[in-house]
């Protein structure tokens, strides 16, 4: 059983707040909600083709992907990328009829748990300048600003390079409980 699984729970499943449902991403998610996604938040949205992909490289233990469930409907998704001892968020996204239900930082306290559990001393991201909401979300994490990449998002917006460090230390996991427990006492 793999780290993501134990943190799941033994039937891979476990329902966080707001009835929210995380699984391991398999290719058949794609078609059943993941691409309907990709597609309503991104101008420039993966390929069914990218995602499979990715999938292929969670097998050599170099990517985690999650997708959120709620009553049974794919409602989120998000990914990690490990390379260099380091974690970096490739994506997440909520189905934008459900943003504002917590759906984002519940998968962000399951892959912040993942890259704990595999010993990385940091994390990662880059995110849109015009997404303020993600990028207070992200804050809550404890990720700061280290830098821009200019016109990084379809060569016309540039994206923040935010940065965690010191994820295993006693504070963060303290930071995550507080987390968590803001979304249980939601729920």
């Amino acid at each position: 059983m793999s780290v993501i699984e134990r943190l799941l729970g033994r039937s891979g499943a476990n329902s966080r707040g707001h009835g929210v449902v995380l699984t391991p991403m398999r290719k058949r998610d794609l078609r059943a909600g993941v691409m309907q996604i990709e597609a309503q938040c991104y101008p420039r949205p993966w390929s069914a083709n990218v995602f499979a992909g990715e999938l292929e490289q969670v097998r050599s233990g170099t990517r985690t992907y999650l997708v959120a469930r709620r009553h049974g409907v794919i409602v989120g998704y998000g990914g990690l990328w490990f390379a260099a001892g380091e974690a970096h968020v490739t994506n997440i996204a909520v189905d934008p009829r459900m943003r504002r239900h917590g759906i984002g930082r519940q998968l962000l306290l399951a892959l912040a748990d993942e890259a704990i559990a595999r010993s990385c001393p940091a994390w990662t991201l880059e995110v849109r300048v015009s997404s303020h909401g993600a990028q207070e979300l992200y804050r809550e994490f404890g990720f700061e600003p280290a830098g821009v990449r200019t016109r990084y998002y379809e060569n016309v917006e540039d994206a923040i390079v935010m940065w965690c460090h010191d994820i295993q230390s006693g504070a963060y996991r303290r930071r995550l409980d507080e987390i968590r427990q803001g979304v249980t006492d939601a729920s």
